[in-house]
């Protein structure tokens, strides 16, 4: 065997190690026994898609019925898993739980995430995550890093428009000109981040990538949508606006056409 093949096969041996173990420490020590085994099963380290039951539990824990104190802490059990891994099957799974639970979990789960996120380091901030245990793992890492930007952008869109794009009725078309003004450009820089998650080299083949890519390319559309609407209810407003306004506007339309 090639010392990269054995290299290869030690690590993932580890990582499987590392699980059982991480699995073992929480039916012993842990107050949410359940719900930490659901983490780890969800995001180990087996190059695979995550079995469907174990995000269920996940995202049945952080639904508005469960306490608050639960969902914070299923947010921290996720952001301890980001935050340890130099993994990129660990950090891509993980980052799909949190995007799985952002698209079909209640707004209460984005109004947590931004809050945690407001109280410590920001989770979804992987612009230093690398796995360089191979040529293959680097492609991946790169794309897990945009795909990071990508759903820390689409939290901060919501922290905007004050609703989901994608779960959301759309509302661009009726907005008033301010209202305008600020939501576009955040509709603009989330489709901005959308186009930058395009996968290169070994991405493009991985599987678990293709799953992710899935969910995002699934939401560019609303988001174009949201755009076209608002782009064309500023025009009908452009020249009742003030000049400061038709600046801003003439600056949203030239990205639009970029775009």
């Amino acid at each position: 065997m090639s010392g990269g093949g054995s290299q290869n096969s030690l690590r993932k041996t580890l990582g499987a190690l590392k699980d059982t173990t991480t699995v073992n420490l929480a039916k012993i020590n842990s107050e949410y026994k359940e719900l930490d085994i659901a983490v780890v099963k969800a995001t180990n380290h087996v190059e695979k898609p995550a079995k469907e039951r174990h995000i269920r539990a996940i995202l049945l824990s952080v639904s508005s019925l469960r306490p608050r104190a639960d969902v914070a802490y299923c947010i921290h059990a996720l952001a301890r898993r980001l935050s340890r891994t130099h993994n990129w099957a660990v950090a891509l799974k993980t980052l799909i739980v949190i995007h799985r639970a952002l698209r079909e979990v209640d707004p209460s789960f984005h109004e947590v995430l931004l809050n945690y996120g407001q109280s410590s380091s920001h989770m979804l901030n992987m612009a230093h995550f690398k796995d360089d245990s191979s040529p293959n793992a680097w492609d991946y890492s790169a794309w897990i890093r945009s795909y990071a930007l990508f759903l820390e952008e689409r939290l901060e869109c919501f922290r905007i428009l004050k609703y989901d794009v994608e779960a959301d009725p759309l509302r661009t078309k009726d907005l008033d000109t301010r209202d305008l003004l600020e939501q576009l450009p955040a509709l603009q820089q989330l489709l901005y981040r959308v186009l930058g998650c395009q996968p290169q080299g070994a991405a493009t083949h991985n599987m678990i990538i293709q799953m992710a890519l899935s969910l995002v390319a699934s939401e560019s559309i609303k988001i174009y949508n949201a755009i076209s609407d608002g782009t064309a209810n500023l025009v009908d407003k452009f020249f009742e606006m003030q000049k400061a306004d038709a600046l801003k506007a003439l600056d949203i339309y030239r990205l639009s056409g970029q775009q």
